[in-house]
């Protein structure tokens, strides 16, 4: 039999939450550590229809990338989306965990599964966790080499064969030279400055700011958008894989009903 706090210690060992943002909300936010756990959905976004997922499922622990509650509460009700969904899944029975930053920095986290999907060598982070052993993996972001020096046609191509997406936005000309690649999943744009610091030639992000992007354009770095959903459900659906080759004896998924909020619209 396993419990909640087992799946919490595995996946504290897998991204410690000591690699959180001191911002961030990070670690068993609902539940009960003793609570026997069978079943384990994964997803980025605690949304009512993944709640009603869980509870359909039978999950007894949901692991969501972005923490729910985020910040704190000084009512828990229904009249909001995210009363409604912690109401239902504390009325299930369901425990909630979150490693939201922690699993951004981590060894093997979101970033580095970007960069090791972008075939980066002499990987570093972006911000080190340790100042003194940047070569260690764990903090912020990722800067690396390309094997072979390509142009941004080239890197958008392979970063949406990545993600399994079949459009990127870029700033910069199509035929724009490229040795050096940074990354940041999510809303990364705030990591430009330190991609151009770190000698990057362009900078994979979900997302990043108007001004960030002509910012880009005026240092020469060209940039490659996936959108928030893309950069980092694809890691959520590995750490789903991952628990379930882990000995704990519970069935692990990653969210069915989950999808990008955007769609593309012609006219």
């Amino acid at each position: 039999m396993s419990t909640v706090a087992d799946v919490v210690a595995l996946l504290e060992q897998f991204a410690p939450t000591t690699l959180a943002e001191d911002w961030d909300n990070v670690g068993l936010v609902v539940g009960d550590g003793a609570s026997e756990v069978h079943r384990v959905m994964t997803c980025l976004t605690l949304t009512e229809d993944v709640a009603d997922e869980a509870i359909e499922e039978k999950a007894e622990l949901v692991v969501t990338h972005h923490p729910l509650p985020f910040r704190p509460l000084k009512q828990l009700t229904t009249a909001t989306p995210e009363g409604r969904v912690l109401w239902k899944l504390i009325g299930a029975g369901i425990s909630i965990y979150s490693p939201h930053t922690a699993l951004d920095s981590a060894a093997e986290g979101i970033n580095h599964q970007l960069a090791q999907g972008l075939n980066l060598v002499e990987v570093e982070p972006l911000v080190p966790a340790d100042p003194t052993q940047p070569e260690a993996e764990l903090g912020s972001g990722r800067c690396g080499a390309v094997l072979e020096p390509t142009d941004l046609a080239r890197l958008a191509a392979n970063t949406c064969k990545l993600l399994s997406i079949d459009h990127v936005r870029v700033v910069g000309d199509e035929r724009q030279s490229v040795a050096r690649v940074a990354v940041a999943c999510g809303s990364g744009g705030s990591f430009l400055d330190l991609a151009i610091d770190a000698g990057a030639d362009a900078l994979v992000t979900g997302e990043a700011s108007f001004h960030t992007l002509l910012a880009a354009r005026s240092a020469g770095v060209a940039m490659v958008l996936t959108g928030h959903y893309a950069s980092e459900r694809f890691a959520l659906e590995h750490l789903a894989n991952w628990l379930s080759e882990q000995p704990l004896n519970v069935a692990c998924w990653a969210s069915r009903k989950e999808c990008d909020p955007l769609r593309l619209a012609k006219r």
